[in-house]
């Protein structure tokens, strides 16, 4: 979704999991959630987290709990740079409009101190996991206007 947003292309978007099947394709449910905000990826295959992501990264966004006690656990040098997209689309500083910013997306993120902080109950994104179609397509709503909000002030 932030790299269909981004379609200027200013933003180098990788998408990667925690604890995957590396190469498995997207499940029915998922992907009919998110060809309803006109997303279809049919090369699609699941990815696991890397070394390689951790060093190319700014920002790494996390969705629970888990994830996020993952990646402190498995690269620690990302925690400064690793938060919940909910907190991340209501709390990270906004770049200008104009794509200008006083401060650079780094120095934004430092500011929201991020290795210190606890995940939260409200900033968890649920995963739908075995919930029917309706479950996957409110889930996939809800994070187009998270990814939207953090869009916007990246």
């Amino acid at each position: 979704m932030l790299r269909d947003r981004d379609s200027g292309g200013g933003l180098d978007v990788r998408s990667a999991g925690v604890l995957v099947l590396e190469g498995h394709p997207m499940g029915a449910r998922p992907r009919a959630a998110l060809a309803r905000h006109g997303l279809v990826d049919h090369a699609h295959r699941s990815r696991q987290f890397s070394a390689a992501d951790a060093e190319a990264a700014d920002l790494v966004v996390v969705m629970e709990p888990m994830h996020l006690r993952w990646m402190r656990l498995n690269f620690p040098a990302c925690a400064s740079i690793t938060g919940s997209l909910r907190r991340l689309s209501r709390d990270l500083p906004p770049g200008r409009a104009d794509g200008s910013t006083t401060l650079s997306l780094g120095e934004r993120v430092a500011s929201l101190d991020l290795a210190q902080r606890e995940f939260e109950p409200w900033e968890e994104v649920i995963d739908p996991a075995a919930g029917d179609q309706a479950v996957f397509d409110r889930c996939a709503d809800d994070l187009r206007q998270l990814v939207n909000d953090l869009y916007r002030r990246l």
